[in-house]
């Protein structure tokens, strides 16, 4: 046998080589998440945070492959004697002959369709850790443990565990059982374990070392369930990716009698050492019209030369389909490395199927995968076929595609299955938080809702009274300015009336006449001033600041032809009145005035303003005629503008008392 042509095989190799470390360390890196997750709690995100992460989520799961649980009839793998307690220890040990580098441990649950919560795993343990060693180490070392703390339980996906060593035996030692479905009692059950050096699983159809005689190796019990069904390479599912192209399933007749075959041209010698058979995919119909396996040769011979006539040719492996059981989507063979460019099936005894008038031979299979190092080297590669009816194309056999979309490696589709897994895991979490937060935000908005209902009612109600404190400052302003009027121009304008009267008396003694005549003047001034006071109280700058002084001035002014006595008690605090309620008491004195000359007919007056630390209380007393009825309006008006307390008397021996008292607000305090 000749050497094999490195100028073509070994660059696209070697390129594939690049391809899967790059997409084993890649792996390495996503599965230690997926063991190991270091995730924040749903409650440390903000909801935008935990909207994106969602999205993420929801875009890596429609990427990944899909769980699609295998119909029809096969193996089931591996199941312990059973047990009436969960703390009991079962182990299985696969004996890898000679020590092997690995770098990952693959366990596949056992699936039990439950009526009620669909798929569960049947028999997975609980507590349980995975221990590798040589055979100079017979107790090993632990590779991973794992607890109920870890929540492995419910699943169907497979578990992927991360390692780095060399062993030649590798145990998984349970420690604590699941109940399996049917019964309750406890046992050890998995459908598959699988071992990977690379790509390569060197698990597979490996001895096994269990710690008692296999309770399941002989009839009459369950013919599915053996050890050597742990690493016959089948799992329970069907590979579902999903992504890609989709592809049916080469699958034609034959003439019965006939040895049809099927040739690949690799275009290339490489070094052959593995072939994945893929079998015709079971249609989705209920029930199912085939059997599991359908148009997979009942005995067929594969075989390997590097000459197109096969002068040369080394059988690679020989199948023979001895029960329902060691046929499955996958069928997996090893055999020692041959160099190879032509690989040949031959179907010596083709899938049979009766029925009442005729027996038909068919040979299908949905892909034939051959691997030289880690890579197939088939895909893509011609292929032709001898005694096989042409329905459909035979290059459906290497393109890559099953009838669910893109072929994976079997350590990837495991991977995606165990990544799809903890997301879907992951998901309600956040779905929960996200439903519990906008739950609170449609709270939150319904009571700002509220809020702003009664914001905009007690906006209304402020609008409302502020619109009526508006109308009582305008009804306030006019009181004001009909006191101010009544008050300062009446008074002005009588007392200019009795300065008239002087001066018609007086107009023969110029003198007096003039000393009247500029009296007169000063007063017209100072009504204008007042007249502009009464449309802004503060506006006259300086009026009323002395009151005391404006009062004896006014007094003199107005009660000339009076005996008048005006007293002052405290009247440094006088200052501390505001100006308002200055002007408002000066006013107010002036009309008591103004009102004895014009009405009480008086020759006497007595002025006493007291200014107490508290209050203040004037007294205007006259010796006239009296009063006869309740205090003028005037009078009543100011009162109230100056939020005072009045009282007016006829006193017994004659006259009139008039007292005003209001509380002090000081606009500021004196200091000392």
């Amino acid at each position: 046998m000749q050497a094999p042509t490195p100028s073509v095989f070994d660059i696209e190799t070697n390129m594939h080589r690049i391809a899967i470390l790059c997409l084993t360390s890649l792996l390495v890196g996503t599965l230690s998440a997926v063991t190991s997750p270091v995730q924040p709690l749903p409650k440390d995100l903000s909801t935008t945070q935990l909207e994106q992460h969602l999205l993420a989520i929801d875009s890596e799961l429609h990427q990944l492959a899909r769980f699609n649980p295998r119909s029809g009839t096969g193996s089931i793998g591996y199941r312990s004697p059973h047990h009436p307690s969960a703390d009991q220890l079962e182990w299985v040990q696969i004996e890898l002959t000679q020590p092997t580098p690995i770098n990952q441990i693959v366990l596949v649950p056992a699936i039990w369709r439950d009526t009620e919560n669909g798929f569960q795993a049947d028999g997975f343990p609980v507590d349980f850790r995975i221990l590798a060693g040589t055979d100079h180490d017979s107790d090993g070392t632990v590779i991973a443990s794992f607890s109920e703390k870890d929540r492995l339980l419910p699943r169907i996906a497979p578990l992927v565990v991360p390692c780095d060593t060399t062993a030649s035996w590798v145990r998984v030692e349970a420690t604590k059982l699941s109940a399996r479905q049917f019964d309750g009692a406890f046992n050890l059950e998995l459908a598959e374990l699988l071992i990977f050096s690379g790509e390569e699983n060197v698990a597979i159809h490996r001895p096994i070392t269990l710690p008692a005689a296999d309770p399941y190796g002989e009839p009459p019990l369950s013919l599915a369930r053996k050890k050597e069904f742990l690493v016959d390479g089948f799992v329970p599912y069907q590979m579902d990716t999903g992504q890609g192209d989709k592809a049916v399933a080469f699958f034609n007749g034959a003439d019965p009698a006939a040895t049809p075959s099927i040739t690949i041209d690799l275009l290339a010698v490489v070094p052959l050492s593995r072939i994945h058979l893929h079998t015709v995919e079971q249609s989705d119909t209920a029930p199912q019209s085939n059997n599991s396996g359908f148009g997979l040769p009942e005995h067929f011979i594969v075989e390997g030369a590097q000459r197109a006539d096969f002068a040369d040719a080394v059988r690679l492996m020989e199948y023979r389909k001895a029960s329902i059981y060691n046929v499955g989507p996958i069928l997996v063979r090893k055999f020692p490395e041959a160099h190879c460019r032509y690989v040949r099936l031959t179907a010596l005894e083709p899938d049979l199927l009766y029925d009442e008038k005729n027996v038909r031979a068919k040979v299908g299979f949905a892909e034939m995968e051959l691997f030289a190092q880690g890579v197939n080297v088939a895909l893509g590669k011609p292929v032709s076929t001898q005694f096989l009816t042409e329905n459909r194309p035979k290059s459906l056999l290497t393109d890559g595609s099953n009838f669910y979309g893109r072929i994976l490696t079997t350590r990837e589709w495991m991977a995606q299955l165990a990544r799809r897994h903890e997301l879907e895991r992951e998901r309600p979490l956040l779905t929960a938080e996200l439903t519990r937060r906008y739950a609170a935000q449609k709270n939150n908005l319904r009571l700002m809702m509220w809020l702003a209902t009664l914001l905009l009612v007690g906006i209304g109600i402020t609008i409302l009274i502020n619109r009526s404190l508006r109308q009582r400052a305008i009804h306030r302003t006019r009181e004001q300015i009909a006191a101010d009027l009544h008050d300062e121009l009446g008074a002005n304008l009588h007392a200019i009336g009795l300065l008239s009267d002087f001066v018609r008396r007086e107009k023969d003694n110029p003198k007096q006449l003039d000393l009247l005549m500029q009296r007169m003047r000063s007063l017209t001034e100072r009504t204008a001033s007042a007249t502009k006071y009464c449309t802004n109280m503060l506006e006259s700058k300086g009026l009323y600041d002395n009151l005391a002084e404006d009062m004896r001035r006014t007094a003199t002014r107005l009660t000339a032809d009076h005996q008048h006595d005006l007293k002052f008690e405290g009247e440094a605090r006088l200052q501390d009145i505001s100006p308002r309620r200055r002007i408002d008491l000066f006013l107010f004195y002036k009309e008591c005035l103004t009102n004895i000359i014009r009405h009480a007919e008086a020759t006497q007056i007595t002025t006493h303003l007291i200014a107490g630390e508290s209050t203040v209380t004037l007294t205007v007393t006259d010796n006239g005629h009296g009063l006869h009825g309740e205090s003028p309006d005037s009078l009543k008006r100011r009162a109230r503008l100056l939020k005072s307390t009045l009282t007016t008397e006829s006193l017994p021996c004659g006259g009139t008392q008039v007292s005003l008292q209001f509380k002090t607000r000081y606009a500021h305090k004196r200091k000392p």
